[in-house]
């Protein structure tokens, strides 16, 4: 049985619009490169993301610090993670590519500060 998907690549900045056939066998039609198919393929079977947001700092310079994923995660986790990011909450000192969460869901990616945020001691 054959099944057919309309999606735009978002590997590179041309944004194909992909119309995906797939059943059988896989076959993309309007991929200006060979990316364009590993991506198709890719978002059929295991949809990943990277994901960026940011976590509370306590006690910093900035009340927020941005962290992003080392590596993209399972799409279908990625509520999941933003909601136990919300309720992080990181201490003054942070350093740049500080790990706040290891392994995160079991996926394999950590998340990781994106910048430093120094600490300020209220008088």
């Amino acid at each position: 049985m054959k099944n057919k998907k309309e999606m735009t690549c978002i590997i590179c900045p041309n944004g194909c619009r992909l119309e995906v056939i797939y059943g059988d066998s896989l076959i993309v039609k309007n991929a200006l490169c060979p990316k364009g198919e590993e991506y198709a393929s890719n978002e059929l079977i295991n949809p990943v993301r990277n994901l960026t947001s940011t976590v509370k700092v306590s006690n910093g310079e900035l009340s927020l610090v941005s962290v992003r994923s080392n590596k993209p995660v399972p799409k279908e986790k990625m509520f999941e993670i933003m909601k136990i990011l919300k309720d992080v909450e990181l201490e003054a000192p942070v350093g740049f590519h500080q790990i706040v969460l290891k392994d995160i869901l079991g996926s394999g990616a950590d998340i990781i500060t994106t910048r430093e945020v120094k600490r300020v001691d209220k008088k």
